[in-house]
């Protein structure tokens, strides 16, 4: 049990029920990570703000990240709410198994994605120049190197917030590897 708490709605500013009526509409609920950043007047519209940046990441790209990512960090509250878009992505269970080991033997693209995202988290940028050789000529470009450390720093910081408060998963819960 954590010993932070997710607020109401009537307990965060009036920017963030505003923001929060609009999770509910979107997504069927605010999710309790959302809520949770809720509690700094500008952090949730400032993460949501990042989270839905233009780039050039497809979704499915950015479900790789998202996986790879959770996975290092071992959070399993993303990697339980990527799990879920992931399959909205059109990801079997299997792939997402395999895309959290940051590998995607079943798409070329994406494997050199996976595996530049594993070394880029695992490694604090200082990626291995074959991994960077493959990612660019799995037909990635620097602007999509640029866009792909975006999407890794945005799951960092809920990755990070999550292990700080340890905030009740309320999505299906991912299998543990």
């Amino acid at each position: 049990m954590s010993i932070f708490k997710i607020p109401a709605r009537e307990e965060v500013s009036p920017n963030n029920q505003a923001i929060f009526d609009n999770l509910e509409k979107a997504i069927g609920k605010v999710p309790n990570l959302y809520a949770y950043f809720g509690r700094s007047k500008n952090s949730l519209g400032n993460y949501l703000n990042l989270q839905n940046a233009k780039t050039s990441i497809s979704t499915k790209e950015r479900e790789v990240i998202n996986l790879v990512v959770s996975q290092i960090n071992d959070c399993r509250y993303c990697l339980s709410a990527h799990t879920v878009f992931g399959k909205l992505s059109g990801f079997t269970d299997d792939q997402i198994i395999e895309i959290r080991k940051g590998t995607a033997s079943f798409d070329p693209k994406l494997d050199a994605l996976g595996k530049f995202v594993l070394s880029v988290t695992q490694n604090k940028g200082r990626i291995e120049k074959e991994i960077l050789d493959n990612f660019f000529g799995a037909g990635y470009t620097e602007e999509n190197m640029i866009d792909v450390v975006m999407v890794i720093g945005d799951k960092i910081i809920s990755n990070y917030i999550h292990a700080i408060t340890g905030i009740e998963i309320d999505w299906p819960l991912a299998v543990i590897l």
